[in-house]
């Protein structure tokens, strides 16, 4: 079955050109143009500022390869971290400066490249940014490896790594074709490993049966902290526990919290970012009702390192923390999410009890140090920051300055070039069912108020996370709608990010229901003060948010049009079909075996004699967090209903697709599903 279900899905893509979709014209010139324009931004994926605030480094995309930059604080005298790497040939990433704010470790494979094609390994690299040597090679590794971390001595370099590894480590990433005893063939197990700063063979600290997600380095360098679980790592990180060990090989691990076991308002929840208070003595983490790892939210909690009673710092705020920093043993700097906008403050931390001060500074932008969403890189004293940051209006650049009431500005002018070609961007609140909610609402590009318009909905993602403006890149997004016409919102209703751990928790065991009528509610405060035609609204998005587009069309119809990305259809069958089984008990309370009903109530497969939308579903082929049979069974359905369907599987894509083709192709294919079925003009 799986065989037919594949070779079905490929005869699907070969048969439809990029250019053409099935029964529609030539794609419009307007839809060419803007995936042009959108694919000249160059992606920065991290900016690291040295510790002693003098340098800053950042990783820029060129060709589809990660090169690296080095540059004075300011972001002048920018250059290449190795001069003789030409850039585009091959990949340099994974930045860390060393505690001498002289020496840059990097992950690259350029050493010995004949060409950009050539299949070569990557190695630990460190560069000497002030001498005139050429970068020297710590190690050559047998596997993936990512984030680089120095101990505070600058003796040792520690790293997540996967030896042998055979993809990315990420469910987002395509899965490995299923083949063998399925679950015990082939496992691969990312663990935290070292190598001198002087070079030689890596050593391997955390114990082959453990799955570790995210480690820091304890001030004094002799122990880490590390976020674990048994294999395999793509499935159980929804039960992943706390441990510490000394940063040595084959040392004891004791479990410092165990979110299943523990009471209070942590249990069965999701735990990340572990971080070492500067005198030693207690590790604090974020806490949270999480739907991805890597998607962080959720309260401040703390834990003494030697073990002892976890107490949540910050219960019944009304914003969502991702990402701390101790500034001393009493305050925590933390980037956090409000109301759809990045905002940057200081917490007191007094015993069991951490109280925001002030705010810093927020922003209307997505901020991030290019690895870690919402992540900051600061100078050893925290008196200056860097960052990445997009918004609607700004294309991603490094920014870097003094950390005070001001955020700071750019200092690289690497995408300034770009201006958009989308309409303005507005923030909407309203009120639905005693809670506040917001979203982002784009308006058409050349608005005019005397027209109407019609409007696509796009759904974010998780649920756990929140719509927070950037800069749009060739891959599925809704931006690119506002620029061919269409008024475009993009809510955070129940279950997001930006209102506090009970606002996301609100959204649980009932997926689809009170998020859709905060959505519509959305919609409706929206169509009473702009012109948009309600019998033109559209309905988009991808993971959850295809959830989203594959159900509310059985429950209302308002949605004259839908494209459905990576979504789910039928939460029976997807119990067993995907490859991360352990997310769902948070969010459903009890497996599909224990309450069925459950599953069954937000499953569109059980209403599918409501649903009469036209849809466009897409999905990859090796997707493990939404399986393409999901896509299957709701395609094979509306056809069996006569209503208008297409379906796209794209080969080995996962859940985040990587091919540039891939992205261009499915962004196309949508803008010119909703211009057949929404036409912007009447």
């Amino acid at each position: 079955m799986t065989y037919r279900l594949r070779a079905a899905a490929l005869l699907a893509l070969v048969a439809a050109t990029p250019a053409v979709l099935a029964g529609t014209s030539a794609i419009d010139p307007r839809i060419e143009s803007l995936l042009t324009q959108l694919g000249k931004v160059k992606p920065i994926q991290a900016a690291q500022l040295s510790p002693d605030g003098r340098q800053l480094a950042w990783v820029v995309e060129s060709d589809h390869k990660p090169g690296i930059q080095i540059a004075d604080a300011d972001g002048s005298h920018a250059r290449s971290v190795d001069p003789s790497a030409k850039a585009g040939s091959c990949s340099q990433n994974e930045i860390a400066w060393a505690p001498d704010s002289r020496h840059l470790a990097y992950i690259s494979d350029c050493n010995g490249a004949l060409n950009k094609d050539e299949a070569r390994p990557s190695q630990i690299v460190l560069a000497d940014t002030q001498g005139k040597g050429e970068p020297v090679a710590l190690t050559t590794l047998n596997g993936n490896a990512q984030a680089l971390r120095w101990s505070s001595d600058g003796s040792r370099l520690a790293f997540l790594y996967v030896e042998g590894a055979t993809r990315r480590a990420s469910a987002v990433y395509a899965a490995k074709p299923a083949a063998g005893e399925i679950g015990v063939d082939g496992l691969e197990i990312q663990r935290v490993a070292t190598v001198a700063a002087t070079g030689g063979a890596l050593q391997v600290l955390t114990p082959a049966s453990s799955y570790v997600y995210e480690f820091s380095w304890s001030p004094d360098a002799q122990r880490i902290a590390y976020v674990s679980a048994p294999a395999p790592g793509d499935n159980n990180w929804w039960v992943a526990k706390l441990y510490v060990q000394n940063a040595q090989a084959n040392a004891e691990a004791t479990v410092l919290v165990d979110p299943g076991s523990v009471s209070g308002n942590l249990h069965g929840l999701q735990i990340a970012l572990p971080r070492w208070s500067p005198d030693g003595s207690r590790i604090a983490f974020i806490g949270g009702l999480m739907s991805d790892q890597g998607s962080t939210g959720g309260d401040i909690y703390a834990v003494p390192s030697r073990g002892g009673g976890v107490t949540n710092l910050t219960p019944g705020i009304r914003v969502t923390p991702a990402w701390l920093s101790w500034n001393n043993d009493q305050q925590l700097l933390v980037s956090q999410v409000r109301g759809g906008e990045s905002e940057i403050a200081e917490y007191h931390v007094d015993g069991n009890r951490a109280t925001q001060d002030h705010v810093l500074f927020s922003v209307p932008a997505s901020v991030s140090d290019g690895t870690d969403e919402m992540a900051l890189s600061l100078s050893h004293d925290h008196a200056q920051l860097a960052y990445v940051q997009s918004s609607y209006t700004d294309a991603p650049e490094v920014h870097a300055g003094v950390l005070g009431n001001t955020a700071p500005k750019a200092v690289t002018t690497i995408n300034a070039a770009l201006k958009p070609t989308w309409g303005k961007a507005e923030s909407v609140e309203w009120n639905n069912e005693g809670r506040h909610v917001q979203g982002w609402l784009l308006y058409p590009a050349g608005y005019d108020a005397s027209k109407s318009y019609p409007m696509i909905v796009m759904v974010h993602g998780g649920p756990s996370a929140a719509v927070i403006p950037r800069w749009p890149s060739v891959g599925f997004g809704g931006v690119p709608f506002s620029t061919l016409g269409y008024f475009v919102f993009m809510p955070n209703p129940r279950g997001s990010f930006g209102q506090g751990e009970a606002f996301v928790q609100a959204n649980r065991k009932d997926f689809g229901y009170g998020d859709l009528h905060d959505t519509l509610a959305g919609v409706d405060t929206i169509e009473k003060k702009l012109p948009v035609d309600d019998k033109r609204l559209g309905l988009t998005g991808w993971s959850y948010g295809g959830f989203m587009s594959m159900f509310a069309p059985t429950q209302t119809q308002r949605f004259r049009a839908v494209v459905a990305g990576a979504g789910i259809s039928n939460w029976q069958s997807y119990y067993g079909e995907n490859l991360i089984d352990q997310w769902m008990i948070p969010f459903f309370g009890k497996s599909v075996y224990d309450d069925p009903a459950v599953y069954a109530k937000s499953s569109a497969i059980n209403y599918i004699k409501q649903l009469k939308t036209p849809m466009l579903i897409v999905v990859g082929d090796r997707d493990a967090e939404c399986p393409a049979p999901q896509s299957f069974e709701l395609w094979h359905a509306l056809r069996a209903q006569g209503v208008t369907t297409s379906l796209v599987v794209y080969p080995n894509e996962g859940h985040h697709f990587v091919d540039p083709a891939h992205q261009r192709d499915v962004l196309q294919r949508a803008l010119a599903w909703f211009g057949k079925y929404l036409p912007a003009s009447k």
